[in-house]
Parts: structure tokens; C-alpha cells; sequence
């Protein structure tokens, strides 16, 4: 079930936050179970799997880190356990970061690579704005190119969130 056809809404990395809600409730209303009641058991499974796509479509729309991700699993460019290939110089910088944060000896190293950390989220943060910008505009050609842009973004911030997890693992013992 794709949760934007589901709502009966564009697939965008910009979803109006208000009609989405809106959705929300009209679907909660039509697929309340307890409407059901006296339904056979086949209709009243039939409600409780639409009440419950509902659900699962609305956190996923609702939450644009999660939207990025369903989208991209729409299109099967991200999956669980997937290897994708990083850019050299990306997993460069990455691994001289990591190495610099295993021989951090005092709050002043550690504030240096937290803030180089920091930028670099926020220069992906900002590309990842760029090429979502204009997604619905795209013809479907671009939009195919754009999507693997955008997963590489996604697989370079999951990996970057790693380092962002040691760095508070290191901020906690000094």
C-alpha cells in the first residue's frame, strides 16, 4: 500500500502538514473499528487493516526524516542491512574523524571535531534541502536521478549519525 495514494495525496519530500492531518482524521472516523462491531469478522479485519494502514501511514508522512526514508524505500533505494557505496573521500574524511575521536584527550579536542561534525550535518542538511526542493516538479526521468542523489545523502547521515553517537559516548566520559 503506498501511503501517499493511500491518502490520496503527491508523493513529496513536502507534504502539507494540515491536509495530512486532515486525512488522518477523516480515515481514523471512516476506519474506526468500533464502527464495525457488528460486521462479520472478515469486514471487521478488513477495517482493522485500514485503521491500521492509517496509522502507519501518518507517522511515516507525518515525520520528515521518516517521509525521506519511505520514499526512498518506495523506490527501493534504501533497505535494511544494505551496503551502499560511499563516496572515498567521504568515508575518508569519516575515518579521520573517527581516528582523531579515539585519541581525544580533553573537552577542547572534543568540541573541535563536535563542531566539524556538526558542519558537515549541516552542508548534507542543506543539499538534501536543494534536491527535495523541487522533487514534484521533476519529470519522472529526473526524479529517478534525483532519488539516488538523495540516498546517498541518506546512507552518508546514517553514517554520520554513528559518529555522532561516539562523539557523545566520549562527551559522557570527560
Amino acid at each position: 500500500m503506498n501511503y501517499f495514494e493511500f491518502y490520496g495525496i503527491p508523493e513529496s519530500f513536502k507534504v502539507d502538514q494540515a491536509l495530512l492531518k486532515k486525512k488522518f482524521y477523516e480515515l481514523s472516523k471512516l476506519y474506526h473499528p468500533d464502527f464495525y462491531a457488528n460486521e462479520d469478522e472478515a469486514k471487521q479485519q478488513e477495517i482493522l487493516e485500514l485503521s491500521t494502514i492509517n496509522n502507519k501511514a501518518y507517522h511515516a508522512l507525518g515525520d520528515p526524516a521518516k517521509r525521506l526514508e519511505y520514499i526512498l524505500k518506495l523506490h527501493d533505494l534504501v533497505s535494511e542491512g544494505a551496503k551502499p557505496q560511499l563516496p572515498a573521500d567521504f568515508l575518508m574524511e569519516m575515518m579521520d574523524i573517527n581516528e582523531r575521536l579515539m585519541e581525544v584527550e580533553d573537552a577542547t579536542e572534543l568540541a573541535s571535531i563536535t563542531s566539524e561534525t556538526l558542519a558537515i550535518e549541516g552542508d548534507m542538511n542543506e543539499e538534501l534541502a536543494k534536491l527535495t526542493g523541487d522533487y514534484e516538479q521533476l519529470d519522472d526521468t529526473a526524479k529517478e536521478s534525483r532519488l539516488i542523489e538523495i540516498a546517498n545523502i541518506y546512507y552518508k547521515q546514517k553514517y554520520l549519525l554513528r559518529i555522532k553517537e561516539s562523539l557523545s559516548t566520549f562527551a559522557a566520559r570527560l
